[in-house]
């Protein structure tokens, strides 16, 4: 799906498709944290399944009032247990499949809100749907 935000100062998510997110016109296909604040950072995971407390501790290290985790290409929530250092920061986390969590960063960060993405970029599964181009 091809976004067209507002115009706006901070990273925006131009577009998404199966296994890939385009922030400000540039095509990503490697999960990574986004922050409204200009951070851009790669995020060591592939699956879900192979998610652990270790890939979200950094999050809370970002400075952000909420993070929106983008759990792949359905809604799954991360354990508890994981999600320790976000609240001992009183760090909100809001879980939804990534192609939502792109949408709900967009509005937020131009509301200037101070968010972070947590966009977990699956591979693509065999047959699943041709890409929509990326604009800037």
């Amino acid at each position: 799906m091809k976004l067209q935000p507002d115009k706006s100062d901070v990273q925006t998510i131009t577009g998404y498709g199966p296994g890939w997110i385009g922030v400000n016109g540039e095509k990503l296909t490697q999960s990574t944290l986004i922050g409204s604040g200009g951070q851009r950072l790669p995020w060591p995971c592939e699956r879900f399944e192979d998610l652990q407390a270790s890939h979200f501790a950094p999050l809370a290290e970002m400075g952000a009032e909420l993070v929106i985790f983008g759990s792949g290409n359905r809604i799954r929530f991360p354990q508890p247990a994981w999600l320790s250092p976000l609240m001992q920061r009183r760090i909100g986390l809001e879980t939804m499949d990534t192609a939502a969590a792109c949408r709900t960063y967009n509005i937020l960060a131009g509301e200037g809100r101070n968010v972070v993405l947590a966009a977990l970029l699956e591979p693509p599964t065999p047959g699943g749907g041709a890409q929509a181009p990326v604009s800037g």
